[in-house]
């Protein structure tokens, strides 16, 4: 079978725009705590596979995540404001939150400028979206 020169030429080429594409997308989806700096509102919540009541559990709907420059944090549930401080791991894979002596490790499922979806064992996954 004969193969043209310029055949293998043009698909090395394709191959190459289609993989540089491919690595792009995910540097766009990236997560960096310039992303997470902001007002954050709860929106659902999973737990074992089972979508969980938000309201029923925090008697609310206004539950909230501040993340502040220079790692200062805010929890917000109702009228209540509990501060503490968050970081975020060399990777940007791991986040913790320490509030009133407490650090609390959540894996970063997805997040971008508009959503974030954390997980752990206890609390299962935690969507929320950006708010300001």
């Amino acid at each position: 079978m004969f193969v043209n020169h310029n055949t293998r030429t043009m698909t090395k080429v394709l191959a190459t725009i289609m993989l540089l594409f491919f690595v792009g997308s995910l540097q766009v989806q990236a997560q960096s705590a310039d992303q997470l700096i902001g007002k954050w509102k709860l929106v659902k919540w999973t737990k074992k596979g089972k979508e969980q009541n938000i309201h029923s559990k925090f008697k609310t709907d206004e539950v909230y995540q501040v993340f502040k420059e220079g790692n200062d944090f805010v929890s917000i549930i109702g009228s209540k404001e509990t501060k503490g401080s968050w970081k975020l791991s060399d990777n940007n894979k791991k986040l913790t939150v320490k509030v009133m002596m407490m650090k609390v490790n959540f894996v970063i499922e997805y997040m971008d400028d508009k959503k974030r979806i954390i997980s752990n064992k206890k609390q299962g996954a935690l969507e929320y979206e950006r708010v300001e």
